[in-house]
Parts: structure tokens; sequence; C-alpha cells
């Protein structure tokens, strides 16, 4: 079992930066593959970034790619998003996951087994 507790987010205008973190409890984090993922009001839950246990693959939609990175500090039991150049457009509720499976990096929300709470992102225009 893992619990998972989001941070960081809150308030910024066009253009600015927030770094989230995702606190993992239990002695197994480093095995797990992690990934971010949000959701904006009144539409589906989408992904964001995922980092493969080791550290060394990273992947990202599209739309954040050059804007936000992924990482992880498996000594902290900790994984990060740092999102710069913020737009409105990423306005949401960013979520933690980690997927206990296998050697992947996945965008799939069924491939995770654990959720942490959320923490929300409000980009200002």
């Amino acid at each position: 079992q893992v619990q998972l507790v989001e941070s960081g987010g809150g308030l910024v205008q066009t253009g600015g930066s927030l770094r989230l973190s995702c606190a993992a409890s239990g002695r197994t984090f480093s095995n797990y593959n992690m990934g971010w993922f949000r959701q904006a009001p009144g539409k589906e839950r989408e992904f964001v970034a995922a980092i493969r246990w080791s550290g060394t693959i990273t992947i990202y939609v599209d739309s954040v790619k050059g804007r936000f990175t992924i990482s992880r500090d498996n000594a902290k039991n900790t994984v990060y998003l740092q999102m710069n150049a913020l737009k409105p457009e990423d306005t949401a509720v960013y979520y933690c996951a980690a997927d206990r499976r296998g050697n992947r990096t996945s965008k799939r929300e069924y491939d995770y087994d654990y959720w942490g709470q959320g923490t929300q992102v409000t980009v200002s225009s």
C-alpha cells in the first residue's frame, strides 16, 4: 500500500511557475513508476507526465512539452512536477499516481494503482 500526498498548488499569473510535490509513504517508492494527471472543471482527467521507477525515462503530453519537467528523488520518496510558462488552460486539479507493475512509463489511468487527493493549480490571465 502506498499513500500519496500532493502539495505546491496555488494561484499564479500567466507565465509564472509552480513546483508540485508528491510525497509517498512506504519503503518501496523506488520500485514505482510515477505519473501526474490533471482534471480541469467540466473535463475528464488527462495524463500530464510520467517517470520510470529509475528516473531514466520520462514522457509528457504534447501540450506541456518544453514547459513542464517531471523528476523524482527516491531517497526522499518524492516526485516533482516543475511547471514553467503556465497558461490559463493549465488550470486544473493535479493528481499524482503510482504504478507498481513492471518496467513501463504509462499514459493510461488504469495502469496506476494508487492516487493522491489532488492539489489545485489556478493560472490567471
